[in-house]
């Protein structure tokens, strides 16, 4: 599933196989229940039309703080994945529920009707369909576009499995940002993912995005909890930016029910600090990293306060540049007889 880091907050993780008792959850994984007018607004309209949020499907920690600030996480192409993951608890089967022809102007309705600033479009895997779902994708941005103008759209996408055609048809409808979740260390990968998943796949999808359209911002996103060693994640966000990766998230990974992968550790908000400073030091444009963060944990105020607020401030010295080479060219243009 594309976005398979939405897990619920309320699942207390074995530390260990063998252990009996449960770890008590660490205070910094507490969180208010979601409440709101405009929480409740977007959660009556998705119900209306049928839509899935990733937001309520995964039991997100952050729901409420992102629906009240004008963010929201769909998940369209039913609820049903054709990949069998071991951290994620979304239903498995060979083949998906049937595509919903309607979905993607039901979807750029609920966008436009509840004013939201920014949106991420995600999906399950589907694996049994001939394009794999990237034409459903690209309708859903378009039809965002037509019916929201004003909205950023981010799409998390799956690996398409590294099929460049399909990927381009998902660049071609241009998103604001394209993501793609490597979602572990390289190690991890064959524990953590399902077997057609895989780590250099996910970095072809990556490269192949910025290959495909350079202007196109690219975001992914690392799980930490099952025990990898700062070096191997501090080398996979080497590796994310590598190919070109604009926008990182890390964070915590919560055990959804007995059947999946234990946690292994709570890291530590420090360490998370850590690897927000490591990461900007290696020139991604921003990392959001947090035991709460999620792949698309407030994606709007990320993207439009840190990126944005960077990007005029780069203008604003473009402008003072050319106003003092302006400047400049008067002058000489004065001294010359």
């Amino acid at each position: 599933m594309a976005g398979v880091n939405e897990l619920p907050p309320s699942s207390l993780a074995k530390p260990t196989r063998a252990s009996k008792t449960r770890t008590p959850k660490p205070r910094w994984l507490k969180v208010k229940m979601p409440s709101g007018p405009r929480y409740n607004r977007i959660k009556s309209r998705a119900r209306t039309l049928k839509l899935h949020t990733v937001c309520e499907e995964a039991r997100c920690p952050n729901i409420g703080e992102c629906w009240g600030a004008g963010t929201a996480t769909f998940m369209v192409m039913g609820g049903i994945c054709t990949r069998g993951c071991r951290f994620c608890a979304v239903t498995t089967r060979k083949r998906g529920m049937p595509l919903d022809p309607y979905e993607p102007e039901n979807l750029g309705d609920t966008i436009a009707e509840m004013s939201l600033d920014y949106v991420v479009v995600t999906s399950v895997d589907r694996d049994d369909l001939e394009d794999q779902g990237s034409g459903h994708f690209a309708s859903c941005v378009r039809e965002i576009r037509r019916q929201s103008p004003k909205t950023m759209v981010e799409v998390l996408i799956p690996d398409f499995r590294g099929d460049r055609g399909l990927l381009n048809r998902v660049v071609d409808s241009q998103p604001d940002v394209i993501a793609h979740n490597i979602e572990c260390t390289e190690a991890l990968q064959s524990k953590v993912r399902d077997r057609r998943a895989g780590y250099q796949q996910s970095l072809d999808v990556l490269y192949g995005i910025k290959e495909r359209d350079s202007t196109r911002y690219t975001k992914s996103s690392i799980m930490v909890g099952f025990g990898a060693p700062e070096a191997d994640v501090i080398q996979t966000m080497r590796d994310l930016r590598d190919v070109g990766c604009d926008f990182l998230t890390v964070g915590q990974y919560l055990q959804p029910t007995k059947k999946h992968l234990p946690v292994t550790e709570f890291v530590t908000p420090e360490q998370f600090d850590r690897y927000k400073e490591v990461g900007l030091e290696m020139g991604f444009h921003f990392v959001a990293s947090g035991p709460l963060v999620r792949s698309s944990y407030k994606a709007g105020e990320y993207f439009i306060r840190e990126f944005a607020q960077k990007q005029k401030a780069l203008s604003g010295e473009l402008l003072a540049h050319e106003s003092q080479f302006a400047d400049i060219a008067g002058l000489l243009a004065l001294e010359t007889p």
